[in-house]
């Protein structure tokens, strides 16, 4: 499985903040814009808190493991697997949401003075900081359930003796 990588997720993050400008721009010049939804930065901050304490849970669990605790609960390889596939997509979701709502809140910092505008600006600003949330969290996740690496250093390919 390969590591998440903050350059991909800030390429995704800013290519849907610019498109989304320029879609805002484009929609407002048509009629009114859709509406940021409240939900959103309540939506992402909570699967932010769910991959924060996955992680945290993993890693306790790991550690007790590692120390050979006596009645330590092992971590299955599938679970912890699935937790990372998790983490990963939630992120690559995030970097797409937060640039989106993103590229929607600069376009809306010109109409501040309307109380409407100035609300869907917050909304949209905290969905871009809840999804950050989530981004960092699904990194920590991906820390906690990474295998140390070989003393060898080899490829992944078995040498024969």
């Amino acid at each position: 499985m390969k590591e998440l990588r903050i350059r991909t997720l800030a390429a995704v993050f800013v290519v849907a903040g610019v498109l989304s400008w320029a879609g805002a721009r484009l929609w407002s010049s048509v009629g009114s814009l859709p509406r940021v939804p409240l939900a959103a930065p309540i939506v992402l901050a909570l699967i932010a808190a769910v991959l924060l304490a996955t992680a945290l849970s993993l890693r306790s669990r790991l550690k007790a493991q590692r120390e050979r605790r006596p009645g330590a609960k092992g971590v299955d390889p599938l679970m912890a697997a699935r937790a990372v596939v998790f983490g990963q997509a939630s992120a690559l979701v995030a970097s797409l949401v937060a640039g989106m709502y993103g590229g929607t809140g600069v376009f809306l910092l010109g109409s501040l003075d309307i109380p409407v505008i100035r609300d869907q600006a917050i909304y949209a600003g905290l969905s871009v900081l809840a999804g950050i949330a989530v981004i960092a969290a699904a990194l920590f996740l991906e820390r906690v359930c990474k295998l140390p690496e070989d003393d060898d250093h080899n490829d992944g390919t078995a040498q024969a003796s």
